[in-house]
């Protein structure tokens, strides 16, 4: 287990659904890898869009330049509605092992129609599938986020990429605070994965299982990434 700074912890509920369900489908095969960094890094920048079916899968390539580092995984929709937990957490593990099924790791996180209730299910999950302590779950109850709790996730995302792990974060991305493609009416309570940064541009790479206009890799800011974590948390 790695020795870090961890954040002020206090618990608090965290619901990992989407808006409507999705019928579950089969595997499909691994397609193609995709460059991350063919269009830049900057905020907003789509790397992988458009194939949204329940269950698409891609391979995104990895990078690291001077300023930048992304690490390559295997990106999958999710296939149903509730399932956001289960498919970043296996994106996650895809960096580092061949992940369980989506329908696996459901079931160990314990994901149900109201989907995935905490943080530390998924940090549990993680360590467990990669026999390791190295995954922690860090809270952030704070909205908006104090500055000191914006350094520990910037520190977490620089030491976790450049170790090869991704992160998984659970947001709230209510109307007005969205990534993209996100339902503008609607608030979302949601899981996705942190697969790069890139220190240049402030800006962090996402893998989105909800594929939510068909926007699945994109770069965010990362000021707009802590933003949507408060009040819930991520593992890293």
């Amino acid at each position: 287990m790695r020795k870090r700074l961890v954040a002020s912890a206090i618990a608090v509920a965290a619901v990992g659904a989407l808006v409507s369900p999705a019928a579950a489908q089969a595997e499909p095969a691994h397609p193609h890898a995709v460059s991350v960094l063919e269009h830049g890094s900057g905020a907003g920048t789509a790397v992988l869009s458009g194939h949204n079916e329940p269950g698409t899968r891609m391979s995104v390539g990895g990078v690291d330049t001077a300023s930048a580092h992304t690490l390559p995984v295997d990106y999958q929709v999710q296939e149903t509605g509730y399932w956001c937990g289960p498919a970043a957490t296996r994106i996650a593990l895809s960096a580092r092992v061949a992940p369980p099924s989506q329908g696996e790791l459901a079931a160990q996180l314990g994901t149900t129609e109201a989907g995935t209730d905490h943080i530390s299910q998924v940090t549990g999950v993680l360590n467990a599938n990669l026999g390791t302590g190295w995954y922690e779950t860090k809270e952030m109850p704070n909205d908006p986020p104090t500055q000191a709790q914006k350094d520990l996730l910037w520190n977490d995302i620089v030491l976790d990429i450049d170790n090869n792990y991704p992160l998984v974060a659970n947001i709230v991305a209510p109307p007005g605070n969205q990534p993209p493609g996100y339902p503008s009416d609607q608030t979302i309570y949601h899981y996705f994965t942190v697969i790069g940064y890139d220190d240049a541009n402030r800006t962090v790479l996402i893998a989105d299982p909800a594929s939510f206009g068909g926007n699945q890799i994109y770069w965010l800011s990362f000021d707009q990434l802590a933003s949507l974590i408060p009040p819930k948390g991520y593992a890293a």
